[in-house]
């Protein structure tokens, strides 16, 4: 139990840490920012759900004092617990009842969703924020420093854009950070689960046997939602009788499904590209290619959507046949 609450500690004390790097606004910082799940999951993963746990609390507590009460309530919901709920339902198993001591663990297509649903949380705390007036005024500084930063690279003061053009821009990003940030947040939730469980298994104290990653599926009510969804961002437009912030809301679930869509594309061409030669350089140029554009994405969640509506990897599976077993 001593050896627990230390390691929720420490992991606190780490997570605690990366957030607290924002202060610096450097570029380095950001990054680690999107890394502060990390030492929660490893907490949970590695050691217990209660070592998970204290470490989301102690960061909290940690946090309080640098950026407030209501910016740690942003942490905790959108960060600290979404960690420890994910690396929760990653250990979750039940006896499988088709050996002596087999046990069926959470399904990982499950996961994903689950992944998008605590990512829709992040964006929906910005279209429902306490203080919407001065998050578009913070927009307007960053917007602002920009645009001085790029005038004192030699750009003429007649060539900046109107405050009327700063409205418009700042109007476009309101709309546009809720989804963008959902999206973002389900990819750093679903990555530093996998480098979490990583390392756990690495250090051989992760419970359950890694699974085939590229063979997992979504459940059937995971289309339902992103339907509802997408009929969702439309009905501002159709009907003034809905307020529009239903509108955004249902906008930043849509983004955050289409991440799990995209990571399901992706899995889908790990496993039909299985075997053949050259696979390593297909899966390196179009994991670059995704990094690099950005707009590829887009295929992945097509081809996700599609496998999920005609089993892609299943045909292609019968059509091939059995693959030599892997040395």
């Amino acid at each position: 139990m001593v050896q627990i609450v230390l390691i929720g500690i420490a992991a606190g004390a780490a997570s605690a840490l990366l957030i607290a790097a924002l202060a610096s606004g450097s570029l380095l910082a950001m990054l680690l920012f999107h890394l502060a799940p990390l030492p929660l999951m490893i907490a949970a993963l590695g050691w217990s759900q209660l070592a998970g746990l204290i470490a989301a609390f102690v960061s909290a507590a940690a946090l309080v004092a640098v950026f407030g009460y209501l910016f740690v309530a942003g942490y905790l919901v959108g960060i600290a617990l979404p960690a420890w709920w994910l690396s929760y339902l990653a250990l979750l198993g039940r006896p499988s009842g088709t050996a002596a001591g087999s046990v069926e663990w959470f399904p990982v297509g499950r996961l994903v969703i689950w992944a998008a649903l605590t990512g829709s949380v992040v964006g929906g705390m910005f279209v429902i924020a306490p203080d919407p007036a001065g998050f578009r005024a913070l927009l307007k500084r960053v917007l602002d420093l920009i645009l001085r930063i790029d005038n004192e690279s030699g750009q003429a003061p007649a060539d900046l854009p109107s405050s009327g053009d700063i409205d418009q821009m700042l109007d476009l990003l309101v709309i546009a950070i809720p989804p963008t940030a959902a999206a973002l947040s389900t990819l750093t939730n679903l990555g530093n689960l996998w480098l979490a469980a990583q390392i756990a298994r690495v250090s051989g104290r992760l419970a359950r046997p890694w699974p085939m990653l590229s063979d997992m599926v979504f459940p059937r009510i995971a289309a339902i939602f992103l339907a509802v969804a997408a009929v969702g961002t439309l009905l501002p437009e159709v009907s003034s009788d809905v307020p529009p912030v239903i509108g955004r809301l249902a906008a930043v679930l849509a983004a955050s499904l289409f991440m799990a869509y995209a990571m399901l594309g992706l899995a889908v061409l790990h496993a039909t590209t299985r075997g053949i030669r050259g696979r390593g350089m297909v899966l390196a140029g179009t994991y670059a290619t995704v990094a690099v554009l950005g707009w590829p994405v887009l295929v992945m969640t097509l081809i996700g959507l599609i496998d999920s509506a005609i089993d892609i990897r299943g045909r292609i599976a019968s059509r091939r046949g059995p693959l030599a077993p892997r040395p």
